[in-house]
């Protein structure tokens, strides 16, 4: 007898819409799925609850204490060069003062590190950049389509968070990855390679998705949007880098971040 669809969470922003839209839609071989589409963070604190059968995650959140629930899989995650979160302010300043971050367990929270510590003030992402251009903060942490937009709202870049990291670890940035819950890692393998047939999908019918992708974007610019997908949607988001991802795990637990590794629990399925 068949199970219930399997609940597979991910974010409305257009690499995952894109990414993931011939595997929710059935237009690839996978077990059936029911798609649950919310920000990274609420996915990040849904992930530590049984809810999360399938489901996106940050890397920090992972690494935060979810690895005795969750094994990762090697297809859907968001991974790269150039990919990482940019700290701007209104004009050329320091980072300092009241810092916005989109959630304490995302992955550019965890990056904001690198440059020391902050009062930091959490928000949804997409309500950063207005809340820097008003003054309620004083810099902000921008992820997703504010990487395109924040120059034509007046913000000044900072720092490339994902530049320092790559110049630091000569290592791909590991945003967030798929994981599957341990208790259903035996459904992991056909759930990987249903990943990687919808990502290849999308590659092979880019104009598939167009509907989808939109009817979920927060920025309505087709530009923004098509550059968000060529940017986060690559070789990365076929095969996730393994080494890349335990090169941030290995420092988060350095810098005192996560707790010790338990060898006896594989990372990856």
């Amino acid at each position: 007898m068949d199970r219930s669809p399997l609940n597979f969470a991910f974010s409305p922003c257009p690499n995952d819409t894109f990414a993931f839209h011939a595997i929710v839609h059935g237009l690839v071989d996978s077990p059936a799925v029911t798609a649950h589409l919310d920000d990274i963070e609420a996915l990040n604190i849904r992930a530590a609850t049984p809810a999360a059968e399938v489901t996106k995650v940050s890397i920090n959140a992972y690494g935060h204490g979810l690895a005795d629930r969750l094994v990762l899989l090697r297809a859907g995650g968001a991974a790269g060069f150039g990919v990482g979160p940019i700290v701007v302010a209104r004009s050329k300043r320091h980072v300092g003062g009241r810092v916005a971050i989109p959630g304490e367990r995302t992955t550019a929270a965890l990056l904001l590190r690198q440059l020391g510590r902050f009062d930091t003030v959490v928000m949804r992402f997409d309500q950063i950049e207005d809340a820097v251009l008003r003054g309620d903060v004083d810099c902000g942490v921008l992820i997703h389509e504010g990487r395109f937009t924040f120059e034509r709202k007046g913000l000044t870049l900072l720092v490339d968070l994902g530049s320092v990291w790559e110049e630091r670890m000569r290592s791909p940035l590991p945003l967030a990855a798929i994981a599957v819950r341990r208790d259903l890692a035996h459904l992991a393998p056909r759930v990987d390679a249903a990943l990687k047939a919808s990502v290849d999908y999308a590659f092979a019918h880019p104009d598939a998705s167009r509907g989808y992708v939109a009817a979920h974007a927060r920025e309505m610019d087709p530009d923004v949007t098509k550059r968000h997908i060529a940017l986060y949607v690559n070789e990365y988001t076929r095969a996730l880098d393994e080494r890349a991802v335990r090169t941030m795990l290995e420092w988060g637990r350095r810098e005192g971040v996560f707790p010790p590794a338990d060898p006896a629990r594989p990372l990856f399925v």
